[in-house]
């Protein structure tokens, strides 16, 4: 099925503009011969781009149930989106059970309307229902339905809390916000106060920076591989989780943070690809 060059290609661009870390990760994983990993990729996006970016709980309710219909269907009718075209073009399609395509918009609708976490760990277990959905699907994509989905679906969920994070100041009058009841008590914060800055915010903030971190080194011993892009995205995330948590005014570091693109990620990127390939080889 030929689908339209520049249809994907916008986007794929979405996804670069959201992640622009993950042009190094292109390096590794040839458009030309791995589109489906790509339009994976840029599906996540799409998916996450309707469940947090629109704010009316009903029209990102009506974008997630056509996502429903659109992905029960595609194995039947081939998909009528340009990523879904592209994905079930592919054999990989077929070896991957169809509630795995499913769970993430099902994860997506159900927490559409829930509020702020009490705590760290229950604002992790609330993002690891659609972030380890997603991260589940993309390693039976890239590894196989036998590979453990246990790390990815961790670092995906983390990845997340620190992308709300860096988005404080856009997301404080929501229902559900980036700090979790039990540090804004602990650091004497109302809601009204979340878009300025003082030592309260940069302690609450410096605070959730710790947790992720070191939910980061506790994610590291869990089981299975993280894909090309899972990788970069993790590495990115977590050199920069440490680098705000040193500096007096984190959020400022987090919010200000100039695309990873050097040396380091690009040895991630390179490490993930031989490590996929090895497995894909074994």
């Amino acid at each position: 099925m030929e689908v339209g060059h520049d249809a994907l290609q916008s986007y794929v661009n979405k996804w670069l503009a959201a992640q622009p870390a993950q042009r190094v990760a292109l390096a590794f994983v040839d458009p030309a011969r791995h589109a489906g990993h790509i339009a994976l990729a840029a599906l996540e996006q799409e998916l996450l781009a309707a469940a947090y970016g629109i704010r009316e709980p009903h029209v990102a309710a009506t974008k997630l149930n056509w996502w429903a219909e659109e992905l029960a269907g595609a194995a039947q009718n081939g998909g009528r989106h340009p990523l879904t075209q592209v994905l079930f073009d592919d054999e990989r399609s077929g070896r991957i059970d169809s509630e795995r395509w499913l769970a993430p918009v099902v994860a997506a609708m159900a927490q559409l309307e829930e509020g702020t976490a009490a705590d760290f760990g229950a604002q992790l277990a609330a993002a690891s229902q659609l972030h380890g959905a997603l991260a589940a699907l993309e390693t039976a994509w890239w590894f196989g339905e036998s590979a453990s989905p246990e790390r990815a679906a961790r670092v995906a969920a983390i990845a997340h809390l620190l992308h709300a994070l860096r988005r404080l100041d856009d997301d404080a009058e929501r229902d559900r916000l980036p700090l979790p009841m039990t540090s804004l008590a602990r650091h004497g914060l109302r809601r009204d106060e979340l878009r300025r800055a003082g030592a309260a915010r940069n302690a609450a903030v410096r605070g959730q920076l710790e947790e992720l971190t070191a939910a980061w080194r506790e994610a590291s011993r869990l089981a299975g591989p993280l894909s090309v892009f899972r990788a970069v995205e993790s590495h990115a995330g977590e050199r920069l989780a440490r680098r705000a948590a040193g500096a007096a005014e984190p959020l400022q570091v987090l919010q200000h943070a100039r695309p990873s693109g050097g040396l380091a990620t690009t040895l991630a990127a390179w490490q993930a690809a031989r490590r996929w390939r090895r497995g894909n080889a074994a």
